[in-house]
């Protein structure tokens, strides 16, 4: 399916956020993540199921100042 990650198109076969974030690499970093504008806590992410279309915000902290 199609989805949006961080303003850009992705293909993903992933059915869920936690799913979504182990594909793309984040899964041993700490992230921050959203679905359609949505802040979905590290607990959610499980749970939350994704759909062809959807926004995902993926954000890792930056150091810096």
């Amino acid at each position: 399916m199609m989805v949006t990650i961080n303003g850009s198109q992705a293909r993903t076969d992933a059915t869920t956020l936690f799913e979504l974030i182990e594909e793309r690499g984040y899964a041993a970093m700490f992230v921050a993540t959203a679905l359609n504008g949505k802040f979905i806590t590290i607990g959610e992410r499980e749970n939350e199921r994704l759909r062809a279309g959807d926004a995902v915000e993926i954000l890792t902290p930056r150091q810096g100042g």
